[in-house]
Order: C-alpha cells, then structure tokens, then sequence
C-alpha cells in the first residue's frame, strides 16, 4: 500500500510504497520531547521505500541506546519528520503523525518504558521493552 504525508506546512512531502516493517510507541526521552511528553508513535520503514520532496533540515545526537541518529524535520514549521539511526542504511523512522492518512496504523509494541513517566498508560497487549529490544 501506498502511504503519503508531509509536515504541517506542506513544504516537505513524502511516499512511502512499502509497508511498515513494524507500529511502535518509543518512550526514550529524546521522543518524549519531540512528542511534546508523551510517546512518539513511529512507523520503522524500509528507507529505500521512502521518497522525499521538499528541504529538510536535520539534527544529530547520540541517543540513549548509543545508536548516532538524525532527526529531520521541516524548517519551515518545525514538523519532526523522520528519525534514523546513521549506522543503519536499510532502516528508518516516520513520524506516524505525519501521515496524511493514520488510519489502519496501529502500535503494538511499546519500547523504553523504563523512561515513562508515572502518569504513562501502557497496554498490557502490546509487546513491551524497558529499554531498546
């Protein structure tokens, strides 16, 4: 199936012409604050799937796992849009927000929920990870 989305201004879109190779809710704290506190919802994608349109600007760290990533976003209205591990070439994150249509999207695995804060609400459904599986 074909997935489309963009940031909320519209000057960065994407196609996604792939699946996603797994739904999941991240509660690392580097997340915590793209998501504004709460969980990031992030589809893991193959990259070679994933074509882009517009500029994108980016942001590098190293994250708690240790992995070095990128963290894209537009830098026009400051959407985060993609997330990826620098070391990994096959792999990488869609923000699942930026999605122009989220329907059929569902998580079912949430990972560092060592990071979640008290007030967290976990579904005891999903597979669940206190740290990076």
């Amino acid at each position: 199936m074909v997935r489309t989305g963009g940031c909320r201004c519209g000057a960065v879109r994407y196609v996604l012409d792939a699946e996603p190779i797994a739904v999941r809710l991240c509660w690392c704290r580097d997340c915590q604050y793209w998501a504004c506190g709460n969980a990031a919802v992030n589809l893991i994608v193959p990259r070679a799937a994933v074509t882009v349109q517009g500029e994108l600007r980016g942001w590098n760290s190293v994250a708690d796992s240790g992995n070095a990533m990128r963290r894209s976003f537009c830098p026009a209205c400051g959407t985060q849009v993609f997330s990826e591990a620098t070391a990994n070439a096959e792999r990488m994150v869609i923000r699942v927000g930026t999605l122009d249509e989220p329907a059929g999207i569902t998580p079912d695995t949430v990972i560092w929920t060592d990071s979640a804060p008290a007030w967290a609400t976990l579904d005891p459904s999903w597979r669940s990870f206190p740290r990076q599986p």
